[in-house]
């Protein structure tokens, strides 16, 4: 937690993004719902792109949630193999950029050779040190706290401290909804305890640096107080 309640400039952020409205975009212009997560995968180059100059050292954002599997079977196939390329198209420039990419949540019901992608690529971008990109993939807050919860209590000394430190994940600054939903969705639950939350009607799609940079702007002007008084 900051020693001052005030957000400072200088301060390294954890940001948190929950990527929503693709579907919306893609039907908002009659095309396949596959159209708008393409369109989202070149949103989040964007953001990974703008992030450092924002003073942003960790971004997480959501890209499956554990209760996405619900979808029809054909719209999870493409999120899946869209998620493959991007691993086999952008760990490159990743590395080139000096991006640490992690992947979040679980892996035992991906399929196989995506679980090899993600592993190729977590080794190759491991000495990143200009950001760290967490993506939350099969990802259920509620499930991380439960497992992080069974191990901390099976070392003996369940604590906040070492809860969070089981999670493996700074506590989160600023959390960034997009498409105008106001809820967090079981992302980050513990990790958002005293986050700011930055709700935009812009559809992810059309999330662009400038939005990334308005919503980091408003974020300095929040006064964090974590449970304290408003200094004088």
């Amino acid at each position: 937690m900051p020693s001052s309640l005030q957000c400072q400039d200088n301060h390294k952020l954890h940001v948190a993004i929950i990527m929503d409205g693709n579907g919306r975009w893609a039907a908002s212009r009659e095309l396949m719902r596959a159209a708008g997560h393409e369109a989202g995968i070149e949103a989040l180059r964007r953001v990974v792109r703008a992030a450092p100059d924002e003073n942003i050292s960790t971004l997480t954002v959501y890209a499956f949630s554990s209760d996405n599997w619900k979808r029809p079977e054909g719209e999870v196939a493409a999120l899946l193999d869209l998620f493959r390329r991007f691993l086999d198209t952008e760990t490159e420039d990743l590395v080139r950029d000096g991006v640490k990419l992690s992947i979040v949540g679980r892996r035992d019901r991906l399929p196989q050779d995506l679980v090899h992608e993600i592993e190729r690529a977590e080794a190759a971008t491991e000495w990143g040190d200009l950001l760290h990109l967490r993506v939350a993939l099969d990802y259920s807050a509620r499930d991380m706290i439960i497992e992080a919860a069974k191990k901390a209590a099976g070392a003996g000394d369940l604590t906040r401290e070492t809860l969070a430190a089981q999670l493996g994940a700074p506590e989160v600054d600023l959390l960034i909804r997009t498409s105008g939903e106001q809820r967090l969705s079981d992302f980050l639950l513990w990790e958002c305890a005293y986050a700011e939350f930055h709700f935009t009607t812009r559809l992810w799609p059309d999330f662009a640096e400038n939005d990334l940079k308005d919503a980091i702007a408003v974020f300095h002007h929040r006064q964090r107080r974590f449970g304290a008084l408003q200094a004088a």
